[in-house]
């Protein structure tokens, strides 16, 4: 059995599913840092584990982003081997075009951070575009979608150099 998948569809998939990443964390991190911070007994510490988790609320509850830095996106996409889509336009064109949606969403503008050419005029996209888009050809009628939107801040320009050992 053939599974269609509209274009519509997925942009609007990929769309809610960065904006979900953006103000909740997941419930085994939330937990995890609640349980480190009841056995916690530096003041310091359960401190800084307090604003964590508050902070965490207050996104969750405000749907604002957990942090400025929103990320470059990254995407994984498993497709079925029985997968039709109904699309005008290139895969990676729909992926990119819900990377736009979600990044300009009104109610939740995120920090776009992607550079159309890093190597030249370094000019800011302002729409989070390209994603990074990795594909899998896997058995079967489904697609599975699956969105990370990764700091840049590791990515910060660095100087390595190496001293003469003599």
């Amino acid at each position: 059995m053939t599974t269609v998948i509209r274009q519509d569809d997925l942009i609007e998939s990929v769309a809610d599913a960065l904006q979900f990443i953006s103000y909740y964390h997941p419930k085994d991190f939330i937990q995890g840092v609640y349980e480190a911070y009841l056995k916690e007994e530096s003041q310091a510490a359960k401190d800084a584990m307090a604003q964590i988790l508050i902070n965490s609320r207050m996104c969750a509850q405000g749907h604002r982003p957990i942090c400025q830095d929103t990320g470059i996106v990254t995407v994984f996409v498993n497709i079925g081997m029985d997968v039709k889509f109904e699309c005008d336009m290139p895969l990676d064109d729909v992926i990119n075009e819900g990377v736009r949606l979600a990044y300009t969403h009104p109610d939740n503008v995120l920090r776009a951070s992607v550079l159309a050419d890093p190597d030249g005029k370094r000019q800011n996209t302002k729409d989070n575009t390209p994603a990074i888009i990795h594909y899998k050809m896997v058995p079967g009628n489904t697609v599975d979608v699956h969105v990370a939107a990764k700091g840049g801040g590791s990515e910060a320009k660095s100087k390595f150099a190496m001293l003469n050992p003599s």
